[in-house]
């Protein structure tokens, strides 16, 4: 590791270590910022879920749903918690590229000069549009994946698309909530131009998100089938 690139290093580290001092008296404070943000994306992504979900053609192959179908096993969990983990990682890299993209890039650029700064400035301005297209990206599959999942399962139960979202909050809400927590402190430190505490986010957020993203599913393969059970007149 080149002098430049130890500088670079030593910076962030050192800026993860006093945000997460800055944060330690005032923990609720910074907590609720980016829980009030999450919450409000994921609302959003379930209102495009709705509008989505209305416009899909439903699958007519019977559902497979643990709890409904066939009795709930722990096993029925690890699907959940790998797709979900593969959405964290995702929105976790985001953040760190921004962590780069704002605060490493700018110091490492400064250490050189010509090209190789030129090259450094370019690589944050790209980071910064990776973290834009991964955010795209994660809304739009999910809005087309979820709303397809709850078209198909809203016309094979005979429930109300409306009525079938209702009956998901308690776990969607708690899930999507927790994938989004990285994306909220991304969003809420580039609005502030702190860009120096976006790595101690992702560390915050993550540790955060996977207890609630295991609780989630719990309820998805334990209770929900039991919910549309009461609901479906069909089941």
């Amino acid at each position: 590791m080149n002098t430049a690139n130890s500088h670079v290093f030593s910076h962030g580290m050192r800026d993860t270590r006093l945000a997460l001092e800055a944060w330690s008296g005032r923990r609720w404070a910074v907590l609720r910022g980016w829980l009030a943000l999450s919450v409000a994306i994921a609302l959003a992504l379930l209102g495009a879920v709705w509008v989505v979900a209305g416009m899909l053609t439903p699958d007519i192959t019977p559902i497979h749903l643990p709890g409904l179908t066939e009795p709930s096993q722990p096993g029925d969990l690890l699907p959940i918690l790998w797709r979900n983990s593969l959405v964290l990682a995702l929105h976790g890299t985001a953040c760190i590229a921004g962590f780069i993209a704002g605060a490493s890039m700018p110091i490492a650029a400064a250490q050189r000069s010509g090209f190789s700064r030129w090259i450094h400035v370019k690589a944050g301005e790209l980071a910064i549009l990776f973290v834009c297209a991964v955010t795209l990206f994660s809304l739009s599959t999910q809005a087309l994946y979820l709303g397809f999942q709850g078209s198909t399962i809203a016309f094979q139960l005979h429930i109300p698309i409306g009525l079938l979202l209702v009956s998901v909050l308690p776990h969607a809400l708690l899930e999507l909530s927790a994938l989004f927590l990285p994306l909220a402190a991304w969003l809420i430190a580039s609005r502030r131009g702190e860009w120096s505490q976006l790595l101690a986010a992702t560390f915050v957020t993550v540790l955060i998100a996977i207890p609630c993203l295991v609780v989630a599913a719990t309820i998805e393969v334990y209770v929900w089938p039991h919910i549309l059970e009461a609901l479906s007149p069909v089941v």
